[in-house]
């Protein structure tokens, strides 16, 4: 498999039968989590989260969304993360079900690694993307939203709207696009496909969306943050988003009102 020309190597770790026992000592929530998942099992979706040199924060958002998703199959793309991190990561991503790690050889940025997960790596009809660092707090959002999804063929994705101007700044301006927010959001793969790609942005949905508006198709409102905590730049934070002079030009072009 090949990303910008490069040889892009899969590692599969972990059990894929079903050790959803051990994710949790309640009996209870064990109970619903496999209640859930013989639902989510009649479902075509996959999830991914794309890794940068930040594998605490990993850790947390793999374990936290397996605990309750634990036979949802799970990509996490390293975005080309320096090997010491990289051995961090292997230490323990052995023990999650249904996860494979996909190693880029080298950072793409984050837009441009979920196209490739779209593209190259998911063969699910809907694709769940989560930021790594996030923390899910409880389940069952998933089957909801494709419910949501599949009761009309003109629902492209879901997830929480974010209102932004033609540069991507949020903004309370109703004439604004909307689009959602990119930390938690499930996307109907075939479409993505007719549309084009998440690029290498501050808002890398933006085009893609803006696209989908003018074809007709339809973004669903859902509450994810009732359900997932997002640090709000915690890769970024640590490891920049890398955007350099463009971020820059694109601020202060959107301050003056250009």
């Amino acid at each position: 498999m090949k990303v910008n020309g490069a040889l892009v190597k899969l590692l599969f770790f972990g059990d894929m039968t079903d050790n959803s026992s051990t994710y949790t000592s309640n009996s209870k929530v064990a109970a619903d989590t496999s209640t859930r998942e013989d639902v989510l099992g009649q479902l075509d979706l996959s999830a991914v989260i794309v890794h940068y040199q930040t594998p605490d924060l990993l850790k947390k958002a793999v374990e936290s969304f397996k605990q309750f998703y634990p036979e949802t199959p799970l990509y996490v793309v390293d975005n080309g993360s320096d090997s010491d991190v990289v051995d961090q990561v292997q230490e323990w991503i052995g023990a999650q079900s249904n996860t494979q790690w996909v190693r880029l050889p080298k950072n793409v940025y984050h837009g441009p690694a979920m196209d490739f997960a779209a593209r190259q790596i998911v063969k699910s009809k809907y694709v769940f993307f989560l930021d790594s660092d996030t923390d899910t707090k409880e389940g069952g959002f998933l089957e909801r939203i494709v419910e949501h999804l599949e009761s009309d063929e003109k629902n492209y994705a879901a997830g929480m709207f974010n209102r932004v101007n033609k540069r991507g700044f949020s903004t309370n301006n109703s004439s604004g696009e909307l689009i959602l927010q990119t930390p938690y959001m499930v996307v109907h793969r075939a479409l993505y496909l007719q549309l084009p790609p998440f690029i290498h942005h501050g808002q890398p949905t933006l085009q893609n969306f803006r696209e989908a508006w003018v074809k007709g198709y339809q973004l669903v409102e859902y509450p994810m943050s009732h359900y997932i905590d997002h640090l709000w730049r915690g890769t970024a934070r640590k490891t920049g988003y890398g955007l350099g002079w463009r971020a820059k030009l694109e601020y202060i072009l959107n301050k003056i009102g250009v």
